[in-house]
């Protein structure tokens, strides 16, 4: 390994790179170092050897925006010959499109509108002729989002001051295939009008998020190739939840997904599994206030622990977008709740509170079934009026943690602790045990990493 996450933690399973920034190892000079602070050092590096340098690639090409078609903001633009190529006016700005009957193939629709095409001169008053080409669409997808933060002003695109309210926009998410193009050119008219005085902005977004495909067969669904499926197909045998839940759960939104009719059928049966629960539990309306965690029953206390659990880390993959592992948190839950109910029945009020936590948690993903879910838990007022749910950590808090014992990153034992075990007394249990002390013998303990309640890593050489 020549890079690992915080902590010395190498954060791979074995025989997989760890491919991530972290910190460097086993790198000569630059161990120690952030992925980042080597890069630099080693751009320096190659450059004062003069074997290389950094450098920045551009993408930005010349860019042809005429297109003959119909669609595509009209070029404003008139043909005189005695005055040659002639803007129009601005005050008979913007140019409307025609409203056309049909569209004609071969050639520019709008050229066969001769009440369109045919028309003054603005400078000698004789006859012209308009542009018949249309922009690409790349030219009105660069900028028009910008129109949103005023879109009554008749006079500008929209007024700086409102720009400046509202951008940049936080998070930007979108298709691989628009990275080249688009995402560019939206950057480049960003300082376009910049320069006139429209905006402050060097870059209209923070960040970028860029969404995977579906895949069938190993190929991109595409008409051309004949894998697509019909969605309309699925949602009439399976409902439209369980495909929003199979579209999210069975791959991180910035992979690719296969589709796999077993992994769709797999989110059904687990919709089943949560509405059969609801229907068992449905006449729990009269049940107010939140379970009393000093009362609880022995079948309750784990329950109630798993769910705050799970409301935590659902939560937070929310807003890192791992739906994936934010669903499957969901169904861990699901199966907590069955095993509570098979080692003997929790007290209802803590099933009224599993049930409507879990409810709300699975909205995002499977709105239909939890709107019907909440309201037949005596809930008023709909989901959208619904609190999110809050974390409590004291509830959360394991009776006991286990511990990853490693030696030179590489697991070697575990063993189960309070969370409230100090590091001196992590190190100790540690170090005693049988398969730690036989990876240790003849070497000398360089360095003891503890993350307190999770890790011990021993650096020994």
């Amino acid at each position: 390994p020549v890079a690992q996450g915080e902590e010395g933690v190498v954060e791979t399973t074995e025989g997989e790179a760890f491919t991530d920034y972290g910190v460097l190892v086993n790198s000569g000079q630059f161990s120690g170092l952030t992925s980042e602070e080597a890069q630099q050092q080693m751009c320096d590096l190659a450059e004062k050897k003069g074997f290389g340098e950094a450098a920045v690639t551009f993408r930005l090409k010349d860019w042809g925006v005429s297109r003959q078609r119909y669609w595509g903001t009209p070029i404003p633009i008139i043909y005189c010959p005695e005055c040659g190529t002639v803007p129009v006016p601005e005050q008979d700005l913007p140019v409307l499109l025609p409203r056309l009957e049909a569209l004609q193939l071969g050639g520019s629709p709008l050229a066969e509108v001769s009440e369109f095409v045919n028309v003054e001169c603005p400078r000698c008053g004789g006859p012209g002729r308009r542009e018949t080409d249309t922009m690409d669409t790349f030219v009105d997808s660069s900028w028009y989002f910008y129109r949103y933060t005023d879109p009554r002003n008749e006079k500008l695109p929209f007024e700086p001051e409102n720009a400046r309210y509202w951008f940049p926009v936080d998070i930007y998410i979108g298709g691989v295939e628009h990275a080249v193009l688009h995402l560019i050119y939206m950057r480049f008219f960003a300082r376009v009008m910049r320069d006139l005085g429209l905006t402050t902005l060097d870059e209209p977004v923070n960040a970028l998020f860029t969404q995977g495909m579906v895949l069938k067969g190993g190929a991109k669904m595409s008409k051309s190739l004949g894998n697509v499926v019909s969605p309309d197909e699925i949602v009439q045998e399976y409902g439209a939840d369980a495909l929003r839940l199979f579209i999210q759960f069975c791959a991180p939104p910035d992979g690719d997904l296969d589709w796999s009719d077993q992994g769709l059928e797999g989110c059904h049966r687990f919709l089943n599994r949560f509405w059969r629960l609801i229907q068992s539990y449905k006449t729990t309306s009269d049940l107010n206030g939140r379970p009393d965690s000093s009362q609880l029953s022995e079948p309750g206390r784990p329950l109630l622990r798993k769910l705050h659990q799970t409301i935590a880390k659902v939560t937070e993959d929310l807003e890192r977008f791992h739906q994936n592992t934010a669903i499957a948190a969901i169904m861990e839950l699901l199966n907590a709740v069955y095993s509570c109910i098979d080692k003997g029945e929790p007290d209802l009020h803590v099933m009224r509170e599993v049930l409507s936590t879990m409810t709300l948690l699975l909205s995002p993903f499977a709105p239909h079934i939890a709107e019907e879910a909440w309201e037949r838990l005596g809930h008023e007022g709909g989901l959208a009026t619904a609190e999110w749910p809050r974390f409590d950590p004291e509830l959360a808090r394991e009776e006991k943690v286990e511990i990853v014992v490693q030696v030179n990153g590489r697991i070697r034992s575990r063993f189960m602790a309070p969370p409230s075990i100090s590091r001196e007394e992590m190190e100790r249990v540690a170090r005693a045990d049988e398969r730690v002390e036989a990876n240790l013998r003849g070497r000398t303990v360089r360095k003891v990493i503890v993350i307190p309640g999770k890790l011990v890593n021993i650096v020994a050489s």
